[in-house]
């Protein structure tokens, strides 16, 4: 039996008062701090979000999961990438699948976009299993660790012979 099969994922109605507190709880639970929420309350307000999903189960929303614009710049211009940050489950909900359905549903949305590459800050045993790899990053130039940096290519090679620093949405304030 797969305990997310009775989770729904949809997209966060930003407008709604009621998403925005639940995100901002889940995100506070998960992480033991505001930091993260208040990241999404900037990244929101500078208008960096590219895709906003919740999990919901019994009607409460447990997870959330947030897509941001970001950029590589090469010598030859800026690229649009797209930064995987944060992704949060309720603690009472972890470990059951949820943060893998947020993963998925949100690659698979981005692909339909046309979005070419997502890059992550993460754990280096988890992100792997949707295709992200620090070897795909190895040319990116970030102020993270390599071991913890990674990325994935939502079209084959977008990534192939790609050099540049990436640069977050100001609100990330790096």
């Amino acid at each position: 039996m797969n305990p997310s099969a009775d989770v729904i994922i949809r997209c966060e109605n930003a407008q709604d008062a009621q998403d925005r507190s639940a995100v901002r709880s889940i995100n506070e639970a998960a992480f033991g701090r505001p930091d993260e929420a208040d990241l999404i309350d900037g990244l929101r307000n500078g208008g960096a979000m590219l895709l906003s999903l919740v999990a919901e189960l019994e009607q409460r929303i447990v997870g959330h999961i947030l897509f941001t614009r970001m950029w590589i710049d090469t010598s030859d211009g800026a690229v649009p990438a797209v930064a995987l940050a944060p992704m949060a489950v309720l603690p009472g909900h972890q470990q059951r699948g949820i943060g893998g359905r947020l993963i998925r549903e949100g690659l698979d949305l981005l692909h339909g976009r046309g979005e070419r590459v997502v890059i992550v800050l993460g754990h280096p045993d988890y992100y792997p299993r949707f295709g992200f790899s620090h070897e795909k990053a190895r040319a990116l130039d970030s102020p993270f660790p390599p071991e913890a940096y990674m990325a994935a290519e939502l079209t084959p090679n977008a990534l192939e012979g790609l050099r540049g620093k990436v640069r977050y949405a100001a609100a990330f304030g790096l």
